[in-house]
């Protein structure tokens, strides 16, 4: 009776629709109960016996960069019952950068909250999470980091090109360059809505190395996409093919139960931040990796970060630091072409999602050929990593310059200070003609950063005044706590942490203060003694923002610095298992 007794006990719980029963005191009832339910959506007992498969569905009306969603969806259960299982999809929150208020970062927490709860509480062996827009990516591999099971990643893909008085265009890079240029009196309103039409000129993602571009290579880099899964636009046929064989893998990850913590390890962070660099991506990628690795128990360590930059150079010419576009990268053979030059510099054995490492990957993919997206080793378009770490006494705890899109002119820089305390401080300020402000001057942020905003909004971008823009001036250096959209470009000094809004050091920037930037030297300083600085917070102490109520005020209690990923302090994983890329 004993050992019968345990053979029930184990099946269970084990896989598909016996996973996670909702409790009723009596497990035969609450399957048998569920049964019910499911039969009554015209499932049959074949079915039920299937490994259940899980589809993350994040379409919305709010988010133009999931508008393939229904076509990736179909796409995706089509490969799983190719290979045996049962497709089940189901929603969660979906957010977009130009649509959620504040900003989409304030939403990314609770977003991956939502997927790691219903990745528990619903019966699944394995998730297909289908996003493409900044957050939504990372939100979904923390949600699923922390919830455990077998877990792939697809990409909704990026969108096309649009063509504007036969200039290419596309979204965003060009989007701020042409904003720049109405701000500065080059173009007329009629010219700025003819372009307004053109930006973009489909569904998906913005088409240069955007954040969501960028978090579409890290996922490759990481080992949660299928080969070649971070390339294809949104609207071809490669998209939906590699849904299909997505969908499929996933079945397979169920069976021979490939989780999530076999794959992001701390080889495969190392590898994401070495493609990080390499295509020139954007720094919120940076903040993403840590929060992700959070969730796994991993500390990033940016100081070994910034020293990969030192011998991994800006393979991929995408803008804003080179010419082409996502499409373009995905004709020249997309991360396949990629990580087989960047071979010698990889951790090759790290696993990845298709049950090979990431070496045997790279072996088995199509050979090479003549393109001039991707350069060689000893002929980048950058010949640094994209991306520097700050540190002084301005920034104790870092901050990041995406020195492959600053002007090189600019980053050995003194200046004085033109201080703007808020983002509406910013917008009542910046383009009056009495502004006292040159070319030579440092433009200061504060309070933008993940409490000071909350949320911390990509306004670490902030414009050129317009007397300065319509004098000609293209550049300025430019310091907040902020981020900035991976679509930007120019000298501007981001993620100063600590951030304002907690008492660091940015809070006691004053007007006229002198400010040095040495890229170079990787400082960012005030000019001030420690003592003056020391008065200065004892004169004018910071009050932390806080709210009575609701997700503000759990966001507001709870947030970490920038270094730490924005992400809540109770979701990161209780112990910190060791740090990445190791030293």
């Amino acid at each position: 009776m004993t050992s019968n007794t345990n053979k029930e006990k184990k099946q269970p719980t084990e896989s598909g629709l016996r996973k996670g029963l909702t409790s009723y005191g009596d497990k035969g009832f609450s399957l048998f109960l569920r049964k019910a339910f499911i039969k009554g959506a015209g499932y049959t007992n074949s079915a039920l016996d299937r490994p259940v498969i899980g589809i993350i569905n994040t379409g919305s009306a709010f988010n133009p960069c999931h508008g393939n969603m229904p076509q990736l969806i179909e796409a995706v259960k089509r490969g799983v019952m190719l290979a045996g299982g049962l497709p089940m999809d189901f929603p969660t929150i979906s957010i977009h950068e130009s649509f959620a208020a504040p900003t989409s970062m304030y939403l990314r927490n609770l977003m991956s909250m939502d997927t790691e709860e219903m990745l528990r509480a619903q019966p699944m062996d394995a998730v297909v999470m289908i996003g493409g827009c900044d957050k939504t990516v990372p939100a979904q591999m923390m949600g699923a980091a922390s919830a455990g099971l077998p877990a792939i990643q697809l990409i909704t893909g990026s969108m096309l090109t649009g063509s504007h008085r036969s200039e290419r265009v596309g979204a965003c890079t060009d989007c701020r360059r042409y904003w720049g240029k109405f701000r500065a009196g080059e173009i007329d309103k009629i010219e700025k809505d003819e372009v307004n039409d053109q930006l973009v000129a489909s569904v998906g993602t913005c088409s240069v190395m955007g954040t969501a571009s960028t978090m579409a290579c890290i996922s490759e880099a990481l080992g949660m996409t299928v080969p070649g899964g971070a390339t294809p636009p949104a609207v071809t046929a490669d998209r939906i093919r590699i849904a299909e064989e997505t969908g499929t893998r996933a079945v397979q990850m169920a069976i021979d139960g490939l989780t999530i913590d076999k794959v992001l390890t701390a080889d495969a962070f190392e590898n994401a931040m070495r493609v990080l660099l390499a295509i020139g991506g954007s720094t919120n990628g940076i903040v993403h990796l840590a929060a992700i690795a959070g969730r796994m128990g991993l500390e990033i360590d940016l100081e070994a970060l910034d020293q990969m930059g030192d011998e991994t150079p800006v393979l991929v010419d995408l803008k804003p630091s080179g010419d082409h576009y996502m499409e373009n990268f995905h004709d020249a053979g997309g991360m396949t072409t990629l990580l087989r030059e960047l071979k010698p510099l990889l951790k090759l054995d790290a696993m990845t999602v298709t049950g090979r490492t990431l070496g045997e990957e790279i072996d088995a993919a199509p050979p090479s050929f003549k393109q001039d997206v991707v350069r060689k080793l000893d002929n980048p378009i950058y010949p640094r990593g994209s991306i520097a770490v700050l540190h002084g006494n301005l920034a104790p705890g870092g901050a990041i310059i995406k020195q492959s899109a600053a002007n090189e002119t600019l980053m050995e820089h003194e200046g004085r200070a033109i201080v703007f305390e808020n983002s509406e401080d910013l917008a009542n300020r910046i383009d009056s003609p009495d502004l006292d402000v040159t070319a030579d001057d440092i433009l200061v942020l504060k309070n933008i950063g993940p409490k000071g905003a909350p949320g911390m909004p990509e306004a670490g971008y902030i414009p050129i005044p317009m007397k300065l823009a319509r004098a000609g001036v293209k550049d300025i250096v430019r310091i907040s706590d902020g981020r900035m959209s991976g679509t930007a470009f120019g000298t501007i000094v981001l993620h100063v942490t600590p951030e304002a809004a907690v008492g660091g050091p940015l809070a006691h920037v004053k007007n006229g203060d002198r400010i040095r930037l040495s890229v170079k030297n990787r400082e960012i300083s005030l000019l001030i003694s420690g003592e003056e600085l020391a008065k200065r917070a004892k004169e004018n102490p910071v009050i932390e923002p806080t709210a009575e109520r609701g997700y503000l005020k759990l966001f507001l209690d709870t947030v970490t610095q920038a270094d730490k990923g924005v992400d809540f302090d109770f979701l990161r994983a209780v112990k910190m298992v060791g740090k990445t890329p190791k030293r």
